[in-house]
This record gives C-alpha cells, sequence and structure tokens, in this order.
C-alpha cells in the first residue's frame, strides 16, 4: 500500500499539466484528481487520464486528501480560500532536482519547480509559485501568494510583498523591497525599490503603470 498522500491540483489550464508533471516526479504526493472553478463544462471529461471535480463537490475529500492551487496568475488567491475553507490542508510541492537551504523555509501550497535555488536564511510564504530554474539569494523574503516567473534572479536581503508577480529572467539587485501586488516585468533590472501595486519594466526597471494589483 502506498505512504503517499492523495493530491488534488486545483486548476485544470497547461500549467496544472505541468504541476502534474513535476509532481509525478515526487515519492511525496499520488495524484488523483483537478479541481475546476471557472468552467464547469471541463468537469465532463477527464485531464490527463484523471477526474476533474467542480470545486464545490470537493469538500468531502478534505479530510482524506491534499491540495495545491496551480494557476499561474497571482489572483488564484480567490480560489486558495474558496478550498482553504473546506478545511483541506496544502501541500507543498518541491522538485527533487531544487535545492532549498536547511536553514530557509517554504510555506504549504508552495511550488518549487525544477533547478529552483533558495539560498540560506530565506523564507517563501504560502501558495508562492517559484518557476522553473529561479535563483532566490540569503535573507530574502518572499511573501503569499507570490509568483516568481522562470529564469527571475532575486539576489540576497530582498523582501517581496505579497501577491507580487516577478516577470521571467526578471534581475531584482540586493537589499531591495517589492511592494505587495506590484509586477515585475520580464527581463526587468530593478535597481531600487518598487512600490506597491505598480508595475514596472526596463534596464533599469521604472513604473509604467498604477494602480496594478498582481497579474
Amino acid at each position: 500500500m502506498s505512504n503517499r498522500e492523495k493530491l488534488i491540483i486545483l486548476g485544470t489550464r497547461v500549467f496544472a499539466e505541468e504541476v502534474a508533471d513535476l509532481v509525478a516526479d515526487c515519492d511525496e504526493y499520488e495524484l488523483v484528481a483537478f479541481g475546476e472553478n471557472w468552467d464547469r463544462t471541463r468537469c465532463g471529461r477527464p485531464l490527463l487520464g484523471l477526474p476533474v471535480v467542480w470545486v464545490d463537490e470537493l469538500a468531502p475529500l478534505a479530510a482524506t486528501h491534499v491540495a495545491v492551487c496551480a494557476i499561474g496568475t497571482t489572483h488564484r488567491s480567490a480560489l486558495v480560500r474558496h478550498v482553504e475553507a473546506m478545511a483541506f490542508r496544502f501541500a507543498t510541492v518541491r522538485h527533487p532536482t531544487a535545492r532549498v537551504s536547511r536553514t530557509s523555509t517554504v510555506g504549504p501550497g508552495s511550488i518549487l519547480s525544477a533547478g529552483v535555488i533558495v539560498a540560506a536564511h530565506s523564507t517563501i510564504g504560502e501558495h508562492v509559485i517559484v518557476n522553473r530554474g529561479s535563483l532566490v539569494g540569503h535573507h530574502t523574503t518572499i511573501g503569499d501568494g507570490v509568483t516568481i516567473s522562470p529564469g527571475a534572479n532575486i539576489a540576497g536581503r530582498i523582501t517581496i510583498g505579497d501577491g507580487a508577480y516577478v516577470g521571467m529572467g526578471a534581475i531584482i539587485l540586493d537589499s531591495l523591497k517589492i511592494g505587495r501586488g506590484s509586477v515585475i516585468g520580464a527581463g526587468s533590472l530593478v535597481t531600487r525599490d518598487v512600490p506597491d501595486n505598480v508595475q514596472v519594466m526596463g534596464v533599469p526597471a521604472r513604473i509604467t503603470k498604477e494602480g496594478v494589483e498582481g497579474r
């Protein structure tokens, strides 16, 4: 009999399929279903050979299954709250090739993809996505619901607020603060603090939009 925990992936789009691939390489979990909250017609057909369950029908599984949200945007928080209210526990999916310092912590519901490195004395919050090949420096704090896109390089002593989005290949230099809900454009070089709820882009990164709330 398997000792692996039964896992439900929340989401049914292409990123959910990528997370399913990560889970297949992990010994801790057995993927048994996907959860859908947007288009009920998707529940009429399997995904990767597994059932798709409408979100409101997941509650009876809370006592025996764990969940992880595989929606790539930071707006996944609404689905997380919905499922959390059902008393689900959340899995932490960490690919075997991801290296996390023993002095660092990763919160429940977070996903660390292949090739991720988290350096010493760093804290990654809950429901954070750290995508493939991303680097997180020492003494860095990443808030809840943050998305770190592939190949991003976050230096040491950084603080990233809840719900921020760091685009593909972005670089954030040492000792900076990135505000909650802010968006760092792909390929940007961040050389100064970023306020809450703004979009920055470019080399060096400059504010290009205000009043944003992640992406």
